[in-house]
């Protein structure tokens, strides 16, 4: 399988074109890199992970945290452009997208979004295809999602590594 056809780069591409829920484009994708490429922080999941993050960190307000992810991002997926993770998109324009968004940014502009262009028949019919399925999302839950989010999960994996690293 192409690895942009991995169901959590198709779940990321869907969040970002369909409903902008960039909290999720994270979670999808960092969960798909920690699977196949965990501790590679130059790889090319890393930076669709943080134009994500980027993108959320705009959303709230934090310009200064959404430049530099935005930057890193610009850096990572650059020169990534001869990988796998640059084939089915118009790669080009995303990078251009990126760059034109860090300088909306600088220049104090309100928060907008793009969308990634896919270029791939098949993969495109599977995002779209997914986008029709998301519910519609009020946007000041996509704003503080990370604020309203359960996480019971993550505290008590905390404690338990906190724990067994004491014993």
């Amino acid at each position: 399988m192409h690895p942009m056809n991995h169901p959590a780069f198709v779940q990321f591409l869907t969040y970002f074109n369909g409903n902008q829920d960039f909290f999720e484009c994270h979670e999808v994708l960092e969960d798909y890199w920690k699977e196949i490429a965990e501790r590679e922080r130059k790889h090319p999941l890393v930076g669709y992970i943080q134009l994500a993050t980027g993108l959320y960190h705009w959303r709230r307000g934090n310009s200064r945290g959404a430049k530099t992810l935005l930057v890193r991002s610009h850096a990572l997926l650059h020169a990534a452009r001869t990988t796998p993770f640059a084939e089915k998109i118009d790669y080009d324009d995303l990078l251009h997208q990126i760059e034109q968004t860090r300088l909306a940014i600088t220049e104090g502009a309100r928060f907008e979004t793009f969308s990634i262009d896919i270029t791939d028949r098949l993969l495109k019919e599977m995002v779209q295809n997914e986008i029709e399925q998301l519910p519609v999302i009020d946007p000041d839950y996509l704003l503080n999602k990370h604020c309203l989010r359960d996480r019971t999960e993550v505290i008590e994996a905390r404690e338990l590594a906190l724990a067994t690293k004491q014993r």
